[in-house]
């Protein structure tokens, strides 16, 4: 599996002073992909059960995307002075944590803490555990600046053993900025957001991702630029503050099918799709005429789909047929569609929802805002009812 970066673009200025109240991070998408031959060939099968011609001297190799390792990365600054590193914005997780030079890739940059002035170790020992295994390591307090904003003494995580991030040799982010709630953190100190809102240094304890298609990428910090959105904010309150879950009201395929059975779900940047309990998926999957491939569900892109929508707070946000693609291979279309089995069953918005719907986190609030995004899909007027 090969890791590859998908353009979605960096803000031509920097971010803005501190003292604004507002700071905006650029950052840039990154997604695993997987390139194997078996996938390849499935595909092409595929297509050709659906009717679709392929092309096989065009291209070699099909990608997919991995919804476990997709998200929007930024450039943070640790230790004095400070040393940059790649993070991933992460609102599935809470904590902050970047390798040492023994847990760090090769070709990769680390956090080196002997050249930091500022840099305070510590015994105590960090392990968070992802799908795919663990990350361990040591907590250390140091400086931590994003942009114009800064934490003189952070306490946050130097992992010296990444073995069990499958595929982390060839991943280009440096590390993970978690922004959920504490409950999820590993440790007893802040979260980075937290920490932020208690420094004063914020006009408004929020942050919005701005991911829309074919647009310039950035994390909002303290306020919400009012370019990036389409009318109002409407707001659902955070139903356990660990993840930023809010309630569901129902989820309807066009006026084929409405579900109401599940009542939770959560926003996480670190997921590219839309995830959902597997009977769910798969209903809608089927009536969208789509077939099932390693775990992906593929129509042919002429087929003309109905509408997928999710109503929060009494309001309908409704995702078109063409919002739920994400991979076109000749005339065969993979939907941005994924079943996730979880304890409890939740429906996930991951990336692809938050491209078309702005998505307002308000940690002072322990609240969630959702609009349109001001060029969602390439539209202004479609989208809430």
């Amino acid at each position: 599996m090969v890791l590859a970066r998908v353009a979605v673009g960096v803000l031509a200025g920097l971010a803005i002073p501190a003292t604004a109240g507002i700071l905006r991070v650029p950052i840039s998408r990154v997604d695993l992909r997987h390139e194997e031959l078996q996938g390849t060939q499935m595909l092409l099968g595929l297509a050709a059960e659906l009717g679709v011609e392929s092309k096989r001297s065009e291209t070699e190799d099909i990608t997919l995307i991995n919804d476990k390792y997709s998200g929007y990365l930024g450039q943070i600054h640790i230790g004095t002075p400070g040393q940059p590193l790649t993070v991933i914005f992460d609102t599935g997780s809470a904590n902050l944590w970047v390798p040492n030079a023994k847990g760090a890739a090769t070709h990769r940059r680390f956090y080196n803490r002997s050249a930091s002035t500022t840099s305070k170790p510590s015994e105590e020992v960090f392990r968070l555990h992802y799908g795919s295994g663990a990350v361990s390591g040591h907590f250390c307090t140091d400086a931590v600046a994003i942009g114009g904003l800064e934490l003189s003494e952070y306490t946050f995580a130097e992992v010296s053993d990444t073995s069990g991030i499958g595929g982390w040799k060839d991943m280009t982010f440096d590390g993970i900025l978690g922004l959920g709630f504490q409950a999820l953190a590993r440790g007893r100190g802040p979260t980075v957001m937290q920490a932020l809102a208690e420094s004063g240094q914020l006009e408004e304890p929020v942050f919005g991702f701005y991911l829309a298609a074919n647009r310039p990428g950035e994390l909002v910090l303290g306020g919400v630029d009012p370019r990036h959105i389409v009318g109002d904010f409407t707001w659902v309150g955070v139903t356990h503050p660990s993840y930023w879950s809010v309630a569901l009201d129902a989820v309807k395929l066009g006026d084929l099918l409405t579900l109401t059975s599940t009542k939770t779900t959560f926003v996480d940047s670190g997921s590219s799709g839309i995830l959902g309990p597997e009977q769910e998926v798969k209903a809608i999957a089927l009536m969208l005429g789509a077939q099932s491939m390693q775990g992906y569900w593929v129509v042919p892109c002429w087929a003309e789909l109905p509408s997928l929508t999710f109503t929060l707070g009494g309001r309908d946000f409704t995702m078109a047929g063409k919002d739920l693609i994400t991979e076109s291979y000749d005339s065969a279309c993979v939907l941005g569609l994924q079943a996730v089995r979880l304890r409890t069953p939740t429906w996930i918005f991951g990336d692809l929802f938050m491209r078309k719907f702005y998505v307002q986190f308000d940690w002072g609030q322990k609240r969630v805002g959702f609009a349109l995004a001001s060029s969602g899909s390439g539209h202004n007027a479609t989208g809430l009812v």
